[in-house]
């Protein structure tokens, strides 16, 4: 009976999904229609429920994040949908989880650089070195991938993308200026798209 109140994916959202992953004309455009206001509404109550206010700009990044995240490496993290439940559904738990890591990452690196930390997350100097950043979730990918970089590169990548670590947590523990990692993940990241072929 409790199964009986699961909500599986509906037609328009499997039809949807499918176009996506076709590369149909307009699809994405299609799916960031009507999805925005879901992301938009985990951004806030995702920053909420940690006692944080966001301003626009940092909400808009958070939301960016989201969709970068979900067009990496093909809409590998759309291809991994089960199809179990419904889409939003699926898209609430992705959508958490960027947008919590981004906020913890934000919140370490305000109190790194000596900003003030009166529960705003965001702002102009907050994150202007990691806004392109979405970590890759595929951790097979990002290994095999990682073979291509340098010792210190492939050092920071694993800290970031598979260990979850904060930037400032990354330069204390290899030894760089909090400045640095941002452009050592850029560089390696470049390095690793050039490796997809």
């Amino acid at each position: 009976m409790i199964g009986a109140f699961r909500v599986s994916l509906s037609e328009v959202d499997r039809a949807l999904l499918q176009r996506c992953l076709d590369q149909a004309p307009r699809a994405w455009q299609d799916f960031v229609d009507r999805f925005l206001g879901l992301v938009v509404h985990v951004a806030n109550h995702t920053a909420q429920s940690r006692g944080l206010t966001i301003d626009m700009a940092t909400r808009d990044d958070l939301v960016a994040d989201v969709f970068l995240t979900l067009v990496a490496g093909d809409y590998a993290v759309l291809r991994r949908f089960r199809r179990n439940s419904s889409l939003a559904t699926y898209l609430t738990v992705v959508s958490r989880r960027v947008i919590a890591r981004r906020l913890t990452q934000s919140a370490a690196e305000v109190s790194a650089s000596g900003q003030s930390s009166n529960g705003q997350a965001g702002g102009e100097g907050n994150g202007h070195h990691e806004s392109d950043i979405s970590r890759i979730d595929d951790r097979e990918e990002i290994q095999q991938l990682m073979m291509r970089l340098d010792s210190t590169e492939a050092n920071v990548v694993r800290m970031y993308h598979l260990e979850g670590k904060s930037y400032d947590e990354i330069s204390r523990a290899v030894g760089m200026s909090l400045n640095s990692v941002g452009p050592v993940l850029s560089r390696a990241r470049d390095k690793m798209k050039n490796g997809r072929g």
